[in-house]
């Protein structure tokens, strides 16, 4: 029996090498796997209680901007609110007040994600008028909310 011996000679700066290109391997297949599997974007929210909560149709409520009118729709289904715009708003208005837009776009975005009203920011340059629409989106709603007798009579 003879048994030759063999000796295998490892550089260091090989295997730190081989180590580092395996590492970025690893995380590259974990990046690739959590961008192109399916997830939950873009599915509607769904409540806990599975219950109509409001009356499914379009809501206004008119603000007055100095001697003009604006309205504010906020559109809902029976259990969530699924767009807010401002309608009859005049290019004079639109030139006035050039932060009402991308104010409300920035709130009706986070009014559908969240389906609240609660917990909405906004830049502190935009609050005045960020306060507006908000009041104005809540009173369309309040329009929209079913009572207690109603709740029971869907569901």
């Amino acid at each position: 029996m003879s048994s030759k011996t063999k000796i295998i000679v490892l550089h260091l700066k090989e295997l730190i090498y081989t180590g580092i290109f395996l590492l970025l391997a690893v995380l590259f297949l974990v990046l690739m796997a959590l961008m192109f599997l399916p997830g939950k974007k873009g599915e509607k929210p769904v409540f806990s209680d599975d219950v109509a909560r409001y009356v499914p149709g379009k809501y206004t409520t008119s603000l007055q901007i100095g001697s003009a009118g604006v309205d504010v729709e906020v559109v809902v289904d029976d259990s969530c609110i699924t767009s807010i715009r401002l309608v009859n708003l005049s290019e004079a208005v639109a030139a006035m007040y050039p932060l009402m837009e991308p104010c409300l776009d920035s709130i009706a975005q986070q009014v559908c994600e969240t389906q609240s009203l609660e917990g909405i920011t906004w830049p502190e340059e935009n609050q005045y008028t960020s306060r507006l629409l908000l009041e104005a989106i809540s009173a369309a709603l309040q329009k929209a909310a079913l009572t207690g007798e109603e709740t029971r009579a869907v569901s």
